[in-house]
């Protein structure tokens, strides 16, 4: 099996390219090759409206003003780590073929001509990468310290595009300052000025896909993409409004498997729920179970990182471990559970769906609506 990863030392190896082009349709086909990330280099960037907009979008503008910025602990870095690898080996237990992103320094300073800023990291691939059929996009994602981020994958992304893939990226975002706004409430907002948004906005179902409008994914993104895909293909893009105002739609909605879906009852109701998908049976998410408190005092994510899973294929899916009640509603529907805990999901802000990106399953532009 083909793998690429960091090592101890943050230098990258390769056992040999993808023997194939990229190809996934779906969040429940079988899985082929998938990217797990790392967490080496993770650090908070100082603090700028877009950051607000999406790391902390609960706090108010004093309070973000507080939040620590710079490397996280090293501890943190160094248990993730190993949390990862675990991933990895049970994933190539499967048999599936891993990926690692390429190391690269998130501390070193980017600037264009309207601001300033320093990396995130590489922890979460879902994010900034949206796999359709055999293209990979490249988004607009509307925080500045993501910018360059996709450049871990660069590499491995060169390999598919020598294999056959399609290869491209949205339009760079200038993320000027018009782009941020302040609701009534004070808390930030995403402006339409240009489109920006991320990957882990959206949910693939064969020929549908949904676009949840958010703080990490404005009405132009929805356009663009809209647009986009009908030039890749016969799809249809939903757009999911008024469900969860503040970034992505993985710890809202999941899909398990075609005619199955997992829901957050604090966010999805029967009258918000996508309408193609009201036809559905609904594993409504039990409430999430928390351990221990996650470290730090403030966390990327809420509790509701828990029901972020990683389907391997329509009968069994990757799940926090702790969460012993969703798991026994996933059995009870069919599906079988392989546990797996990473320790600072909610302090990095990414469960198991955030930190893979599935580049190859055996689903096809099913249509499953039609």
């Amino acid at each position: 099996m083909t793998t690429v990863e960091n090592t101890p030392a943050g230098a990258t190896t390769r056992t040999g390219p993808p023997q194939r082009a990229a190809g996934s349709h779906d969040e429940f086909s079988p899985l082929v090759e998938v990217v797990v990330g790392t967490a080496v280099g993770a650090r908070l960037p100082a603090s700028d409206p877009s950051s607000w907009l999406n790391l902390h979008p609960e706090l108010t503008a004093p309070e973000v003003a507080r939040v620590p910025t710079g490397p996280f602990d090293r501890r943190v870095i160094e248990e993730t780590e190993e949390d990862l690898a675990c991933l990895v080996r049970l994933l190539e237990g499967l048999g599936v073929t891993v990926h690692r992103p390429a190391a690269v320094d998130h501390g070193a300073a980017f600037a264009t001509p309207h601001w300033r800023s320093r990396g995130l990291y590489s922890y979460c691939p879902r994010d900034l990468t949206l796999v359709v059929g055999s293209t990979l996009i490249e988004v607009p994602s509307p925080m500045r310290a993501r910018y360059f981020e996709t450049g871990a994958l660069r590499p491995l992304f060169q390999r598919y595009l020598a294999a056959g893939s399609a290869w491209l990226a949205a339009p760079k975002p200038e993320l000027r300052a018009d782009l941020y706004g302040v609701d009534d409430t004070g808390r930030p907002v995403l402006r339409n000025t240009e489109p920006a948004f991320e990957a882990a906005n959206v949910l693939r179902c064969g020929r549908d896909l949904f676009y949840q409008v958010s703080g990490s994914g404005n009405e132009m993104g929805f356009t663009w993409l809209t647009h986009t895909l009908a030039a890749l293909g016969d799809y249809r893009l939903h757009p999911v409004r008024d469900l969860y105002p503040h970034t992505h739609i993985d710890s809202t909605l999941s899909l398990i498997r075609p005619g199955l879906l997992l829901a957050n009852p604090a966010r999805v109701t029967e009258d918000n729920l996508p309408a193609p998908l009201r036809s559905w049976d609904r594993i409504w998410c039990p409430p999430m179970n928390e351990p221990q408190p996650p470290t730090g005092t403030h966390p990327l994510s809420s509790p509701w990182i828990g029901m972020n899973l990683l389907m391997v294929d329509p009968h069994l899916a990757i799940v926090d471990a702790a969460q012993h009640e969703l798991i026994a509603a996933l059995e009870r529907h069919g599906v079988q559970v392989a546990g797996h805990t990473l320790r600072h999901a909610r302090l990095l802000g990414g469960g198991l769906h955030c930190v893979t990106l599935d580049t190859v399953r055996t689903g096809t532009a099913t249509d499953y609506f039609g």
